[in-house]
């Protein structure tokens, strides 16, 4: 029952050897105003990394704390790092307390901090007696040269090259209602991903792309940094994202390609109309969206401002990213879909485990070669999240019957309306039908007999108007009554979190709504 997995060869087991192939002389890793790092100098950089990281006692399967700031640097180590030892990359926006939590939970046996960086990280690493390795930039994007901020020597348990099982990454799940949980990534796991990607979007060695996301999110290192790699092509990585200053980088870039989040490509959309030439000039082939499901009313306005087909892709961090991606034409896309099976099997489990036939609603679980086999010391959120060798990602849906997968939202984000369940995607897509809305997050509202409500959150678009009861009225015309919004707020910035998605869990809280 379950959608099969693509039918694709893997090339190597191991991130280094994946990535032995490219021609060496091609661009690798460029930033906006820097010459490029190709991708010769990306494997001299990865043996000089490797030779460093082995003669400060750090090998195999210790763990590597990076803090960086978006850009080249931040690439080139995870991918330089990850041949030697495992990487842990943290958001360079955390607080001390934050870095303690993280750094202790990691067990991290270094912390790798850019030079100059004015981090609370350096002092809590210091506290704990974790030691730390300042990066040096070079002249070219994405260089670098590692320098212990006190001596560093010994012999690692487990030196040398990378293998297979080896963890090349671990990143901790966002943690919204529990403890975070540490999701081990393998080296077969992240090359699996990268040639799956490679392989939905075609990418060739001709291929750039604009890198907007964080790095330290599964969604930019896989997707824009890795999959382009992978296929000897390049990725130009920008300090982060920045509606405003996008098109400047489009144009020096000249990427085939960039892959960003709902939220973004909806901020690029302000824009896009003054930066027509911009686009004209350009050499785009496609969009990508992933990490949140992307209103079909986006999807359509994307592809009219920037000329080029949006490919909506489906990913999680304990799948290395991909797990579904809607094809390039001439095969069918779908708005609203994100796609059918892009590498992992596919299917749609029953409460009790039962696998579910198409049209039927249900968790959808995946299985295969970029699945993580298991969270971190943690046998209980394993014996909840894994079912008879199937994945149980959280999220719910159906496969329709061309085998294209339907999300309806998160299980813990369905709104359970006195046992009436409403889900916040579809009330989402009919809110953003109405000609003033730009943006709209539904999310669950406690309800003293219900149990939880209907609320939403909508963002106008500049200069145009809306009230309560209209909205109200306008959702009237095309949802059931109780799918309906009792509560309409209007902002001037929907609340997200650090990978740009917008926040559902908790927004009732943040925004003082009770019953």
């Amino acid at each position: 029952m379950g959608a099969p997995r693509m039918a694709l060869s893997y090339p190597a087991d191991t991130l280094p050897d994946l990535l032995a192939g490219a021609d060496p002389q091609r661009p690798a890793i460029g930033a906006p105003g820097r010459p490029w790092l190709s991708h010769g100098g990306l494997r001299q950089l990865s043996a000089a990394t490797l030779a460093a990281l082995n003669g400060f006692g750090i090998g195999r399967g210790d763990r590597v704390a990076i803090v960086l700031p978006n850009g080249p640097e931040m690439a080139a180590a995870f991918i330089a790092i990850a041949g030697a030892a495992t990487t842990a990359p943290l958001n360079p926006a955390y607080k001390a307390d934050e870095f303690d939590f993280y750094l202790a939970d990691l067990n991290a046996r270094a912390l790798v901090i850019q030079q100059g960086m004015d981090s609370p990280a350096r002092a809590v690493a210091a506290a704990r007696g974790i030691p730390v390795i300042t990066l040096v930039a070079g002249e070219a994007a994405g260089s670098f040269s590692l320098h212990p901020d006190a001596p560093m020597a010994g012999t690692p348990q487990h030196p040398g090259a990378a293998q297979a099982d080896d963890v090349a990454l671990v990143l901790h799940t966002s943690g919204t209602t529990s403890r975070p949980k540490i999701v081990p990534l393998r080296h077969v796991n992240v090359t699996a991903s990268a040639v799956h990607i490679g392989a939905a979007l075609r990418l060739a060695p001709d291929d750039c792309c604009l890198n907007i996301m964080p790095l330290f999110h599964i969604h930019g290192l896989m997707a824009a940094v890795l999959a382009s790699l992978a296929a000897g092509a390049s990725v130009c990585c920008t300090p982060g994202f920045n509606a405003f200053r996008f098109f400047a980088w489009f144009a020096e870039a000249r990427p085939s390609w960039f892959t960003a989040v709902p939220t973004m490509h909806q901020a690029l959309l302000q824009y896009a109309e003054r930066n027509k030439a911009v686009i004209a000039a350009g050499r785009l082939r496609l969009l990508r969206s992933s990490s949140a499901s992307l209103p079909p009313q986006v999807m359509a306005a994307l592809e009219a401002a920037f000329g080029v087909p949006v490919i909506e892709s489906y990913g999680m961090t304990e799948a290395s990213h991909q797990m579904a991606s809607n094809p390039l034409p001439p095969a069918e896309r779908h708005a609203g879909s994100v796609g059918r099976a892009a590498g992992p099997e596919l299917a749609i489990m029953a409460a009790d485990g039962t696998l579910l036939a198409a049209g039927a609603r249900g968790e959808v679980v995946i299985r295969g070669r970029n699945v993580t086999a298991g969270y971190e010391a943690n046998p209980e959120a394993n014996a909840r999240a894994f079912t008879d060798g199937w994945f149980r990602t959280g999220d719910e849906g159906w496969l329709d019957a061309a085998g294209y997968l339907r999300l309806s939202g998160r299980l813990k984000e369905i709104i359970n309306r006195g046992g009436e369940k409403v889900s916040p995607l579809e009330v989402d897509e009919v809110l953003m039908d109405h000609p003033a809305v730009q943006q709209v997050v539904t999310f669950a509202m406690p309800h003293p007999r219900l149990g939880e409500e209907v609320a939403a959150a909508v963002v106008l678009r500049p200069g145009m108007t809306a009230d309560e009861a209209g909205l109200r009225d306008f959702a009237a015309t095309r949802l059931t009554a109780f799918k309906v919004p009792r509560r309409v707020v209007f902002l001037d910035e929907i609340p997200k979190g650090a990978t740009g998605k917008l926040q559902r869990i908790g927004l009732a809280e943040r925004l003082g709504l009770g019953s």
